[in-house]
């Protein structure tokens, strides 16, 4: 049986074209049909698209903790501090600690504050092998802080704002890799915006990182696709100001916050680095020492980098919050790797030569 006008056809099917959130046309029941009738489709969110890869994610809402396979993060910058990396998997891999600390770092990523218990051979893998302090839905608002952030862009595609060393760090470990899952909290939906748009709103808001080490600008279609070492550039500087947290510096919750530290390392040049050999304690703790002592003797309104002050920044106003040398968190960085605490470097510098990395 044919039909004349297109009108007739979708009288005669029961549906009538309408026009959803998105402005995407979708068909919606006319008038009198019943919810579910043959031919039309439910709203979804304000999309017409659920075949996308990324539709498990297009209804976020911001302030969601939402469930995400780490393998389908995009990052949003081009370069990772590697050495912040090889810590924790030294960490992960040639602790002492009574519980691994990736499980300790799973949890507090999941918004749940640490591991409570972890059973024999238990795996990141395997959540049913270790507990949380907190259980799903127990959350609170000091246990949400320190969660990693994304925002969904179009077609779904979850846009990592905040974690990619950790989740970096999930990716490569023997029990984590790509399917392996953690809660990040939704900073904002863009789903519904073309692509340009989406970029335009991620740069104003400065939620999105685009240089290389060297300072170089860096196009959005060049930035990497997934977690992982072998997607990013190595940038020594953002390595150099990891092991400056809470000696020169605290961490403040802006994005990309020691990026910013490091580019002016790069470009001011407030130490001179010819001597820094990262695959020395002695040398990487002197080079991390005199760096640390001119961020926290900068005059509280100096700009550091990108319009951002040294107090925006984060910067301390005494060295090592006021600790002496053999005190507070320089002291704990100091620990070799033959201490029972060894410290961020010691555990870096082990695993570099246990890789053949040095």
């Amino acid at each position: 049986m044919r039909f004349g006008s297109p009108s007739r056809r979708a009288s005669a099917l029961g549906v009538a074209l309408a026009v959803v959130g998105t402005g995407t046309a979708a068909l919606a029941p006319a008038a009198g049909a019943a919810p579910g009738a043959p031919g039309t489709r439910p709203p979804f969110c304000g999309h017409d698209h659920r075949s996308t890869p990324f539709a498990r994610y297009l209804c976020a809402e911001p302030g969601e903790l939402l469930d995400v396979r780490i393998g389908d993060v995009h990052p949003t910058q081009p370069s990772l501090g590697y050495d912040e990396v090889y810590y924790k998997l030294g960490r992960y891999t040639l602790g002492k600690d009574a519980i691994n600390k990736k499980f300790d770092d799973w949890c507090e990523a999941d918004g749940r504050t640490a591991a409570a218990t972890v059973s024999p051979g238990a795996r990141l893998d395997d959540p049913s092998s270790f507990t949380c302090e907190l259980p799903v839905g127990a959350e609170t608002a000091d246990s949400i802080a320190p969660m990693k952030t994304v925002v969904i862009g179009p077609g779904g595609e979850p846009f990592l704002t905040d974690g990619h060393h950790t989740l970096t760090s999930f990716y490569e470990t023997p029990d984590g890799g790509a399917d392996l899952h953690v809660r990040l909290r939704v900073q904002a939906n863009l789903s519904n915006l073309p692509r340009k748009a989406f970029w335009d709103e991620m740069k104003a808001h400065k939620w999105v990182y685009l240089r290389d080490p060297e300072g170089r600008q860096v196009a959005v279609n060049k930035l990497p696709t997934g977690v992982g070492l072998a997607n990013f550039t190595d940038d020594r500087y953002r390595s150099l100001l990891y092991f400056g947290r809470d000696i020169g510096y605290a961490q403040n919750g802006l994005p990309f916050q020691e990026f910013y530290w490091g580019s002016w390392v790069r470009d001011a040049g407030p130490v001179d680095l010819a001597d820094w050999n990262p695959n020395d304690l002695d040398s990487y703790l002197a080079t991390v020492k005199s760096l640390t002592e001119t961020m926290t003797a900068l005059p509280e309104d100096a700009v550091v980098d990108s319009g951002f002050t040294a107090a925006e920044l984060g910067a301390l106003e005494r060295w090592n919050d006021g600790s002496a040398v053999n005190k507070g968190e320089f002291n704990k960085l100091s620990k070799p790797y033959s201490d029972a605490k060894p410290g961020k470097l010691a555990y870096t510098l082990e695993y570099k030569r246990a890789h053949g990395l040095g």
